[in-house]
């Protein structure tokens, strides 16, 4: 496999793991990272940058293709931390949450890093991915519950 097309995948690989960390509790988060700290010690790590908190501007559009509009403004905490390896990671995350962004920048530099990637996507992706899938199952069935189906009836003229 060329450079290129291993660089494209373990991109793929990380935006899918945030997507997975961002919707997952903080608290999810920290039991599979200490579940795995019990069968494989955790890398040293230090903070680049300290979770902080701030504001980004959401754009929106009208009609989805129509001239952009400035639609309101979001909380949000970012992080980033770097392995004693050298993997560096990056964490978002709406809301005031700082020690979920740190969580989520832990996880995508462990999941860059050649020694700890697999695990973290066994023992910490993909259980959050199949917690996240379940949830958004159960809210499809309740959503899909108070579904009301409306038919009407053409009398025809005789």
């Amino acid at each position: 496999m060329d450079q290129v097309t291993q660089h494209n995948n373990q991109q793929a690989q990380r935006k899918a793991a945030m997507a997975v960390l961002a919707h997952a509790e903080a608290g999810e988060i920290a039991a599979r990272l200490r579940n795995l700290a019990s069968d494989l010690p955790l890398p040293d790590h230090q903070d680049l940058r300290t979770p902080e908190n701030g504001l980004v501007m959401l754009r929106g559009r009208v009609g989805g293709d129509g001239a952009p509009f400035n639609l309101g403004e979001a909380t949000v905490s970012r992080a980033a931390v770097r392995l004693a390896s050298g993997e560096v990671g990056f964490g978002y995350t709406l809301g005031r949450d700082s020690e979920k962004a740190r969580l989520i920048a832990l996880c995508d530099a462990l999941v860059q890093s050649r020694d700890f990637g697999g695990a973290v996507e066994r023992n910490v992706i993909a259980p959050l991915l199949e917690q996240l899938m379940v949830r958004r199952k159960q809210a499809a069935e309740a959503t899909a519950a108070t579904k009301v189906d409306f038919y009407t009836m053409v009398r025809g003229e005789g």
